[in-house]
């Protein structure tokens, strides 16, 4: 079942289980305190707005099954290009706190400057928010390059505040899929980028042998019916998957000589909740770096908005 569901766990669990992950983490590698304490800010928030999205009225989405199977079969996410209401009143505010705990953990004054620009209406919060759960960096980039603000920061603010609520979109509609045409197409499908939002794996978390990409922004947990560059779908030998610490084979790096990308894949002992997934990630940086500096990268995210 390409699809996996995760249950959900309350917030003192998963708050828990952070601090526990926090923990190893800072024995192991005393250099990533810094980012740490600004993850624990940062994913803080994202727990209790996940909490608060989770409680509220999620907009009712016009996506009958059918129509969700015909765009999956096409290879087009579920979510790209629909015209979904976002619960701006409620995310706003996350984005001003983000921005303070960014500003605080290192980004200084370039945090401000987003906050500001917000605040003073340089930037639109409901256009900001839109274009991130819409997965248009191209357009999110643009904007930020006109009003002299980061980038890649104003991208990592409204992916951060966006998250929870594609995270719980993303349950909605395929969270309770027993069988029909949309089951039939989540098993069919067989892509490197999320069924739910098209965004590229995070990490691949391997459990009870089972190799699950994890969506990097909504968190959607799937397999693949194949074993290949996710980008690319080279399985040839241009396609290695090796580990940089022979003494640590359980974390390892797919890399791909055909297209250059690369994902980190590490054995768990349970596929991590919604937003813990985050400490996977930088816990493994050091694999980043690693296929970095052989020259592997990440490539952009991938258009859908021209597909019908």
């Amino acid at each position: 079942m390409p699809y996996v569901p995760i249950q959900a766990v309350s917030r003192q669990i998963l708050l828990e289980s952070a601090q526990r992950r926090w923990q190893v983490i800072r024995a192991a590698r005393p250099d990533l305190e810094p980012a740490l304490a600004l993850q624990r800010e940062l994913l803080t928030r994202l727990v209790d707005l996940a909490e608060t999205v989770a409680s509220g009225r999620l907009p009712r989405l016009s996506l009958p099954p059918k129509y969700v199977a015909a765009k999956l079969a096409r290879g087009v996410p579920a979510l790209a290009g629909e015209p979904i209401p976002l619960p701006v009143p409620v995310l706003t505010p996350v984005l001003f706190e983000l921005c303070d705990a960014l500003a605080h953990g290192g980004a200084g004054e370039a945090a401000s400057h987003i906050r500001e620009s917000i605040e003073g209406g340089q930037l639109d919060a409901v256009s900001l928010l839109t274009a991130s759960l819409h997965r248009d960096q191209g357009a999110l980039r643009t904007g930020a390059v006109h009003r002299g603000l980061s980038p890649d920061l104003m991208w990592l603010v409204a992916e951060l505040a966006v998250s929870p609520f594609a995270h719980a979109l993303q349950r909605m509609l395929f969270g309770s899929v027993a069988a029909g045409e949309l089951r039939d197409a989540l098993d069919a499908w067989n892509h490197g980028y999320c069924p739910a939002c098209g965004s590229w794996p995070a990490v691949g978390e391997v459990a009870g042998g089972h190799r699950t990409l994890r969506c990097s922004f909504c968190s959607c947990a799937w397999e693949l019916t194949t074993y290949a560059c996710i980008y690319c779908d080279e399985s040839g030998d241009a396609f290695v998957t090796a580990a940089p610490d022979e003494s640590r084979k359980d974390r390892r790096i797919e890399v791909c000589a055909t297209c250059g990308g690369y994902l980190k894949t590490l054995d768990v002992p349970e596929l991590s909740p919604f937003p813990l997934l985050s400490i996977t990630d930088i816990e493994t940086t050091d694999l980043d770096v690693a296929a970095m500096e052989h020259g592997y990268a990440r490539p952009g995210l991938k258009e859908f908005t021209k597909k019908k």
